[in-house]
């Protein structure tokens, strides 16, 4: 194995101190432009890497950011993340992705990990089992942002970025009813995270703003997966008065509800309309293209990551800043003859 240049083999190279070589590599201002061009230069022609882990430590800064999210194979997680490098890579910023498995200890472990790492910020969408929040509590007490994106908790000094899911299941339960649906099921996953929660309020808000009668046994809870929403549509067909529409939670969720619902030789949606929620890829390209709504991954990303760096370049790094986007509902044949975009009004956020 070849041997690794250091600041002191350019010094040697050039006839120079290696103090000289390490401010002109730090952009130093008390050393003349040429010096620095000739030291770059040479640092470049003999191989030469910082250590970018002594840089930090000298520096405070790594500009390394941690990203967590429960599933990296997720489209929506995986767009979020796309939109994250996009705003950070620009600024000089590296992106460490972890993922949890919805795992709540593998949460708190990563969390200390990135801080091992010295990283200089830490995005996350929290796990369904995250409810000791001392791992958070930790990166706060070294004064290193946090940003929550999707999925969140409520902490003080914790800036966050959603999308208004309540909103969003307000609008597919309307369509639904304004298709002449009556009778509207209701797929869930875990109500125990606020998303899961906000969109259950949402359809029930709708039902009791158009005179409907609330009924407890079209609310059926499922993994977000597709079996899963076979087994719930399934459920929900059995019952004495079936419903004639299904407002998922989740995409795949809709999907298994859809695959079922076929299965038994129901027309869709000609006798049976399904909307779903996020939006995922898959829903535009089937035969039957599911209507969903969209909870804008891209800007979702690049909002968390402008809010990181409003937070990193303030004095104050406990800003709570809370920045709620607009959904849309996009309208497919799951739903509708008609296909219709419904836009949204832009972002707003709370400090």
């Amino acid at each position: 194995m070849s041997k690794k240049t250091t600041i002191y083999d350019i010094a040697k190279a050039l006839n120079v101190t290696a103090a000289t070589v390490s401010r002109a590599l730090n952009n130093n201002p008390r050393i003349s432009e040429a010096t620095r061009q000739l030291v770059l230069k040479t640092a470049k022609k003999m191989n030469y890497k910082q250590n970018q882990l002594a840089v930090a430590l000298k520096s405070g800064k790594s500009k390394n950011v941690g990203v967590i999210v429960p599933y990296i194979d997720r489209s929506f997680f995986s767009t979020i993340i796309r939109g994250i490098e996009e705003e950070l890579n620009p600024q000089g910023y590296h992106v460490i992705i972890c993922q949890t498995l919805e795992d709540g200890k593998k949460e708190s472990d990563t969390v200390q990990n990135l801080l091992n790492a010295q990283v200089d910020g830490i995005l996350i969408s929290i796990t369904r089992q995250t409810k000791n929040l001392d791992h958070f509590q930790q990166v706060l007490n070294k004064n290193i942002p946090l940003i929550f994106f999707d999925r969140k908790t409520n902490m003080k000094g914790v800036s966050s970025v959603t999308v208004d899911d309540y909103q969003g299941a307000y609008m597919a339960t309307m369509h639904l009813i304004d298709q002449g649906c009556s009778k509207i099921a209701h797929l869930t996953v875990d109500r125990n995270l606020e998303i899961y929660e906000n969109r259950f309020r949402g359809y029930k808000q709708a039902l009791i703003d158009k005179g409907f009668h609330f009924e407890p046994d079209y609310v059926v809870a499922l993994k977000s997966d597709i079996e899963a929403g076979k087994d719930a549509a399934k459920k929900l067909m059995d019952l004495s008065h079936p419903p004639d529409a299904i407002f998922s939670a989740s995409d795949f969720g809709a999907l298994g509800a859809i695959t079922y619902l076929k299965s038994i030789g129901r027309q869709i949606p000609s006798d049976f309309r399904v909307v779903g929620f996020s939006n995922e890829p898959f829903t535009q390209f089937m035969e039957l293209p599911i209507s969903s709504v969209d909870q804008c991954p891209i800007l979702m990303g690049k909002t968390a990551a402008q809010v990181f760096l409003e937070q990193i370049d303030s004095k104050e790094i406990h800003i709570e800043k809370k920045v709620v986007l607009k959904p849309t509902l996009n309208i497919r044949k799951s739903s509708s003859t008609l296909t219709v975009e419904v836009q949204t009004s832009n972002p707003q956020s709370t400090n």
